[in-house]
C-alpha cells in the first residue's frame, strides 16, 4: 500500500487508504451488536507502560515530542489544552503539525504568553489587553531524528480551539467551539473558523471566516473533488453542515452554508435514536440540503433555525475525516445508550451542483455504540495506513479510562490504545506517508508520536 514518501502527499495518502471502506454498506449493524470482547481482530494485547502514560499492542511505541511548557522558537512557550491536529507533508522525513489549544479567556496563564503583552497578529484580546490565549501552534518534526525541529504559536486570540481539519491546499482550519459576543473584555464576537497555512514560518493573520458560519464549531473536512467543506457542531441538538466555496480553495472568497436533511419527509429529523430508533445503523437514507440565511448569526440560532426548516439533528457532532469518497463524523452522545455513533456521508456525484437532487447523496450510521467497551464518547478520528478507522475516546467520570479504538474496514472493533492519566487523548492524525501517528494528551499537554508495524494486522 506505501509509496516512497518522497511520491505520496496527504491526499493520496486519504485515497489509499481509505479505499478499504469502499466496500462497507450494512456493516454499522454489526458493529452495533458485538461485544468488544467477542471481536479478534487487534494489534495484540496492550501491553503496560512503564511509564504510566499509554499502553500500546506489542512493537509499537511513542515518543513525548512536545509538551506544555516547553519554549519555542518565537520566545514564547507551549500551551496547554492540546486538542484536534493535522499534519503537513515537507519533505521525505519531515512533517509539519498543526496543533490547536482549547483555551478559554480564563486560561491566560496555561498560554503561550508568560505575560498579558503581545506583539505580532492576533485576533481579539482579553480584558487585561493580552491577546487571548486559544490559537494553534505548529511544530516541524523529523521522523527519521525523532526530534521537533522548530515550533512556534500560530494563531492568537481566538477562544476553544478544538477540533478543525486539514485542506487539500496545505492549509489547517481550526474552530472555535464557543460563541461569546464582543463586550465584558472581548472586543470581537467569537464562534468562527480560522485558516493557518501549514508551511507559514511565524503567527499567520487571524481571519475569520465568517461565511461558514457562527456556531459551537467542532472540526471540518474538505472534499478535494469539489473544495467543499463538511462541518460539525458539538451542541445536544447540532446539525451537520456543508460549505459550498464560490471559488475552491480560496475560502474567504465566500460561499454558501448549508444544512444536512433526510429526502424523506416522513423520516424523523432526528438521528440521535435517543427515544426511539429513528435512524437503524446500517440504513441508508437520501439526504437534501438546506440553506442557511445569516450564518453570522448574532443569536447563535443557526441550528434552531435549520431544524425549523427540516435539517436532521445530531447529539454533539465531533471529529470527521473525508476518505475516498465518502465522510465520517463522530456524535459523542448519539445513540439509544447515549455513548457514541460514528456516521458515514457519501456525498453526490454531482454534490453542491445543478443535477444533485436526482443523485443525492446518502447517509447511515456506520457505528452506533452500545457498550462502553465498544466505544465510549468518541471524538477526534483519523484513517490509518491500513484503512482502519482509529477513534479518539473523550469521557470524563471520576476515573478517566479513554481509549484509542480501531474500526476495521470489516467492522470489527478494538483496542488500540488505552490512557494512564486523567485526561482525553485528541488529535490523533498520521504523517502523511503513514510511518507516524501522531496524538495529543489534552492536559497538561503532551505531543507523542507513535511508532510501529502498522500493516501488522
Amino acid at each position: 500500500m506505501f509509496l516512497r514518501p518522497s511520491a505520496i502527499d496527504r491526499r493520496g495518502f486519504l485515497s489509499l487508504t481509505s479505499l478499504a471502506f469502499s466496500g462497507l454498506a450494512l456493516s454499522g449493524c454489526a458493529i452495533s451488536r458485538a461485544p468488544l470482547e467477542r471481536i479478534a481482530r487487534s494489534y495484540g494485547p496492550l501491553e503496560p507502560d512503564p511509564a504510566g502514560l499509554l499502553d500500546l499492542p506489542p512493537g509499537f511505541s511513542y515518543r513525548v515530542i512536545s509538551q506544555l511548557g516547553d519554549a519555542m522558537d518565537d520566545g514564547l512557550r507551549v500551551p496547554d489544552h492540546a486538542d484536534g491536529m493535522g499534519a503537513f507533508h515537507i519533505d521525505a522525513d519531515r512533517v509539519a503539525l498543526v496543533r490547536n489549544h482549547e483555551l478559554e479567556p480564563k486560561h491566560a496563564a496555561s498560554g503561550a504568553f508568560a505575560t498579558p503583552a503581545g506583539t505580532g497578529h492576533g485576533f481579539d484580546r482579553g480584558a487585561d489587553g493580552g491577546w487571548l490565549p486559544g490559537g494553534t501552534t505548529t511544530l516541524v518534526y523529523n521522523q527519521r531524528t525523532g526530534k521537533v525541529e522548530r515550533q512556534h504559536l500560530s494563531l492568537a486570540g481566538t477562544i476553544r480551539n478544538c477540533a478543525g481539519g486539514t485542506t487539500p491546499w496545505g492549509s489547517w482550519l481550526t474552530c472555535e467551539e464557543d460563541v461569546s459576543r464582543a463586550g465584558n473584555g472581548l472586543g470581537e464576537d467569537h464562534g468562527w473558523v480560522f485558516e493557518v497555512p501549514a508551511h507559514h514560518p511565524g503567527r499567520v493573520e487571524a481571519l475569520p471566516l465568517r461565511a461558514m458560519g457562527r456556531f459551537n464549531h467542532e472540526a471540518a473536512a474538505v472534499d478535494p473533488r469539489t473544495g467543499i467543506v463538511y462541518l460539525t457542531e458539538d451542541r445536544p441538538n447540532g446539525l451537520f453542515y456543508r460549505f459550498l466555496p464560490d471559488r475552491p480553495g480560496r475560502l474567504a472568497a465566500g460561499g454558501r452554508l448549508q444544512a444536512l436533511a433526510f429526502r424523506d419527509s416522513g423520516r424523523a429529523a432526528d438521528s440521535r435514536n435517543w427515544t426511539s430508533p429513528q435512524l437503524a445503523p446500517g440504513e441508508w437514507l437520501d439526504t437534501r440540503w438546506i440553506d442557511i440565511a445569516g450564518p453570522d448569526s448574532a443569536n447563535d440560532d443557526l441550528r434552531l433555525r435549520g431544524h425549523e426548516a427540516g435539517a436532521a439533528l445530531f447529539a454533539r457532532g465531533e471529529g470527521i475525516h473525508f476518505g475516498e469518497g465518502e465522510v465520517y463524523f463522530c456524535c459523542t452522545s448519539g445513540g439509544a445508550a447515549q455513548l457514541s455513533q460514528i456516521f458515514r456521508y457519501q456525498p453526490s456525484a454531482r454534490e453542491g451542483r445543478q443535477g444533485e437532487t436526482d443523485a443525492p447523496g446518502r447517509l447511515q450510521i456506520f457505528v452506533e455504540s452500545t457498550d462502553k467497551s465498544m466505544l465510549n464518547f468518541g471524538d477526534n478520528l483519523t484513517v490509518a495506513p491500513t484503512g482502519d478507522l482509529f477513534v479518539c475516546e473523550d469521557q470524563y467520570t471520576e476515573v478517566v479510562d479513554n481509549h484509542i479504538r480501531g474500526v476495521s474496514p470489516d467492522g470489527q472493533i478494538y483496542n488500540f490504545a488505552r490512557l494512564r492519566v486523567q485526561t482525553e487523548l485528541a488529535g490523533v492524525c498520521f504523517s502523511p506517508d503513514g510511518r507516524s501517528m501522531f496524538v495529543n494528551l489534552y492536559s497538561p499537554a503532551k505531543t507523542l508520536c507513535i511508532s510501529g508495524p502498522w500493516q501488522g494486522i
